[in-house]
């Protein structure tokens, strides 16, 4: 079993997946936006390809929890989303996730051209990750 994890942006989407134990998710790819159809059947051919059994989109609330115009915008996504795909999908909290990017590709010493083109889909490894961590039964891997 796999787990695809995305964050949506509206000019890149980054694209994570998991290792077949759920343990870990690796970044894959940022898909530069094409217009919707193209993205969502890009990403539903990710999935395929990957076995992926489920989608966890981050979603991007305020910092007290309310939603934004980026929020709408996520959830008007990941409802196209579920009608291209047959698997579920998803939201996890990913308030935070951009920035724990650019601090890790900063101590990092990545370029900034580099950080730009990686910033995505380590966000989405971020969003996978954490909610991979948060499925793992307690005391396991302490």
């Amino acid at each position: 079993m796999r787990i695809m994890g995305i964050d949506f942006g509206t000019k890149r989407i980054g694209v994570a997946i998991s290792d077949e134990l759920l343990i870990t998710a690796q970044g894959m790819e940022s898909i530069v936006t094409a217009g919707s159809d193209k993205d969502l059947a890009k990403i539903a051919g990710i999935a395929a390809e990957y076995k992926a059994e489920e989608i966890i989109v981050g979603l991007p609330l305020n910092m007290d929890g309310t939603e934004s115009k980026k929020t709408r915008e996520t959830i008007a996504f990941l409802e196209k989303l579920r009608r291209v795909v047959s698997i579920p999908v998803k939201t996890w909290d990913e308030r935070l996730t951009s920035i724990q990017a650019d601090r890790a590709m900063l101590e990092a010493d990545l370029s900034r051209k580099r950080r730009k083109e990686l910033s995505d889909r380590v966000a989405a490894q971020l969003i996978l990750q954490g909610y991979l961590d948060s499925k793992r039964p307690k005391g396991d891997y302490d």
